[in-house]
């Protein structure tokens, strides 16, 4: 079964929007995810919010080359979350027409956790976007049983959740928790490959999920079964950030080595 497959923005940040679109056409990529909002204070991003006219640039361009924004960063849910106070990003991801916007939950409570995923759920619908929680194992939500109570609790109609391999294998995540969430709450599968041993600090997951992912085939995630836990419908993200490989090989031809890594998982069931 052939899956759309889309580049994710860590893959190649801090590229410039305007050249990894036309990039992931030439590549095979069917999407882009793309942030608008920091992950870390300080983190510089294209204006996609605050520049209308680069905004109707990069909507003119992905329709030009055939390419959809498929996901868009990010969105974290703290203790002190307001939903009302992120409308302007999600009036953004309107206007660009995402389906999933990705959500990190931090607020330690998660009952309020998941009035405040509610809350922005309802906000929105209306929109045709899905927010998508992604389990991460230095986050409140640290693993996929977490991520399901949250979004059940939450009962919002389009409250997501987005696996990313290599949390699935830093969180103790099983392949039965992977079962156990329902098709219609399953966003899309984040793929990457990592080293079998797991950091002991939350520095150094942080360090390895950001800067230093592997190729499929190239650590010892057991990516097989992940992927047969998963809908063989489920839309693929490529999330492969790796600062030394940006370094001696270029962001975009790892972008493209990230491409046939993955391409090749998906075909065979295996990495190559």
């Amino acid at each position: 079964m052939t899956r759309p497959i889309s580049l994710a923005w860590l893959t190649t940040a801090p590229m410039n929007p305007v050249e990894m679109i036309p990039l992931a056409r030439r590549i095979g990529y069917a999407g882009v995810g793309l942030r608008a909002l920091p992950a870390v204070p300080g983190e510089t991003l294209p204006p996609l919010l605050t520049d209308p006219s680069f905004r109707r640039q990069i909507r003119d361009l992905a329709r030009q080359e055939a390419i959809r924004v498929t996901d868009m960063e990010i969105v974290r849910i703290s203790g002190n979350f307001r939903a009302a106070d992120i409308e302007p990003f999600l009036d953004l991801c309107a206007e660009l027409s995402v389906p999933h916007i990705l959500v990190a939950g931090d607020d330690a409570d998660l009952s309020r956790l998941a009035s405040s995923f509610a809350d922005l759920c309802t906000l929105a619908a209306p929109r045709g976007i899905s927010p998508a929680l992604e389990f991460m194992p230095w986050t409140a939500v640290r693993d996929a049983r977490t991520a399901l109570s949250v979004v059940t609790t939450a009962a919002a109609d389009n409250g997501t959740i987005i696996v990313d391999t290599l949390h699935v294998a830093r969180s103790g995540t099983t392949t039965n928790d992977l079962r156990n969430i329902p098709r219609d709450r399953l966003a899309y599968v984040q793929i990457c490959d990592a080293p079998a041993d797991i950091p002991a600090t939350r520095e150094g997951l942080i360090h390895t999920a950001r800067q230093a992912r592997l190729l499929p085939g190239d650590g010892g995630i057991d990516l097989p079964a992940i992927l047969a836990s998963l809908p063989p419908d489920l839309p693929v993200s490529v999330e492969i950030p790796n600062q030394a490989a940006h370094i001696q090989q270029g962001a975009s031809h790892w972008a493209s080595m990230a491409f046939d890594a993955t391409s090749a998982l998906l075909r065979t069931g295996r990495p190559t």
